[in-house]
């Protein structure tokens, strides 16, 4: 009878009588949702996004362009050029399905591995280089790291480097614009290792008791770092906390560019109608660039070229995809399991045979394109080393609206130091 249910206002349940504890794996797992198998072949129409055939190229264009971009830029870290650099390769996917479902206005929390979202909204190469060389053109002045991109014309928020932090942030300017009543959304991006911090955990359930337009996007790769997943959770994925937050969920193949497209359409959609927050793990894999296309029958290889003097590492293949340049994923993987996912689950490759099947794209548009967009990426790369840095005194700016007396004295006694001792540093690569 409705009196013998419990009346306790934190949970909603039924009394037992025999003493059983909740078990972690009582279910199968949670599904993973996909529109196309492995060899790009839609499986359920209903479930086709229908996308025209200019915005499916463009999807492609923009992994692919952003698969060039990491080549390069990683190579230039290998030789010096540039201190530090995150490829993208294997989640290319989980960028462009994402990005091509939000409205141009929705504001975009990232984490570092997101910079096809941006590409996707128009940012140039020349602004991608430019803050990774940290030149006189870097919206950010060379005062970050490379990757750390941020675009406030395109309502992408400066990237971060401490994990996490960008979640209840992200959160709060859900907040923000929900009372607002600004019908646009929050997206925060972040990874299965990112879901570990302290943060994640205060940032789902901000959200989910203030009823906030999110939608937290987790890209389980396998690897937080260097740690598998098996050492960093006991439970079934970041999908699984969703519900016990009271958060919407859903897991889907992140290398699967239009199931990407559809969970976050839907949950855009109704994160702007209901004022709710949605929990998608896009499921994929940190692998390689697709060299070596997995199927040759459709598309030979393709060499890539360098500008004169700047060669690949002969030290470690390129198309590896470990963490950043300061990790080395063959400590903690084997090559063959790598190789795996680079030849038979690729979203690059699967996405080409999709188009391939409905005649949208095949051998010479392939060729003509990658030699266009290298060419693309390597003009940028040079002038973006032509560039000078900025000139020193910006490292004491943009902090108060009024410099300090401290600060202000700081930078006079840089430049007296430079002044006494300025042929022992680089200055003539600085701007006056």
């Amino acid at each position: 009878s409705p009196e013998e249910r419990p009346q306790f206002p934190g949970a909603s349940a039924e009394f037992a009588e025999r003493l059983e504890f909740i078990q972690p794996k009582v279910l199968s797992g949670i599904p993973v949702y996909r529109v196309m198998d492995r060899q790009g072949q839609v499986l359920r129409d209903s479930e086709d996004p229908q996308l025209p055939k200019e915005e499916v190229l463009k999807l492609y264009k923009t992994m692919t362009l952003l698969n060039t971009m990491d080549r390069i830029l990683y190579e230039s870290q290998r030789q010096g050029r540039i201190s530090f650099y995150m490829t993208n390769y294997g989640e290319e996917g989980t960028h462009v399905g994402s990005a091509a479902a939000l409205d141009a206005s929705d504001l975009v929390f990232g984490q570092y591995r997101e910079a096809g979202v941006l590409l996707y909204r128009g940012y140039p190469l020349e602004l991608f280089m430019a803050q990774c060389y940290g030149n006189a053109s870097d919206p950010g002045k060379g005062r970050q790291m490379p990757v750390h991109y941020g675009c406030p014309e395109r309502h992408f928020v400066t990237i971060s480097s401490p994990l996490a932090t960008q979640i209840p942030q992200a959160v709060g300017a859900a907040y923000a614009i929900k009372r607002a009543d600004a019908s646009r959304a929050v997206v925060c991006y972040f990874g299965e290792g990112a879901a570990s911090e302290g943060d994640a955990h205060a940032g789902f359930n901000f959200a989910a008791t203030l009823e906030c337009p999110i939608v937290f996007f987790c890209r389980n790769n396998g690897y937080a770092i260097s740690t598998p997943t098996s050492e960093q959770y006991r439970g079934d994925g970041i999908a699984a906390r969703g519900p016990g937050y009271g958060l919407l969920s859903i897991r889907v193949d992140g290398n699967d560019v239009f199931a990407v497209y559809n969970a976050t359409r839907e949950a855009r959609r109704r994160a702007v109608a209901e004022n709710q927050p949605f929990l998608i793990e896009a499921m994929t894999y940190r692998c390689g660039s697709p060299r070596n296309p997995p199927f040759p029958t459709l598309f030979p290889r393709f060499s890539h070229t360098f500008p004169t003097g700047f060669c690949p590492s002969p030290r470690e293949p390129s198309q590896i995809g470990h963490h950043s340049t300061s990790d080395d994923s063959s400590a903690y993987r084997s090559v063959d399991e790598v190789n795996y996912w680079d030849k038979q689950d690729h979203p690059i490759s699967r996405l080409r045979l999709y188009m391939a099947r409905r005649g949208w794209w095949d051998e010479e548009q392939e060729k003509a394109w990658r030699k266009s967009s290298r060419k693309m990426v390597l003009e940028a790369f040079e002038q973006a080393e032509r560039e000078p840095k900025p000139p020193p005194r910006l490292l004491f700016s943009d902090v108060y609206l009024e410099m300090p007396p401290r600060l202000r004295r700081q930078r006079a006694e840089l430049e007296r130091h430079l002044e006494t001792y300025g042929e022992h540093y680089p200055l003539q690569h600085f701007q006056k």
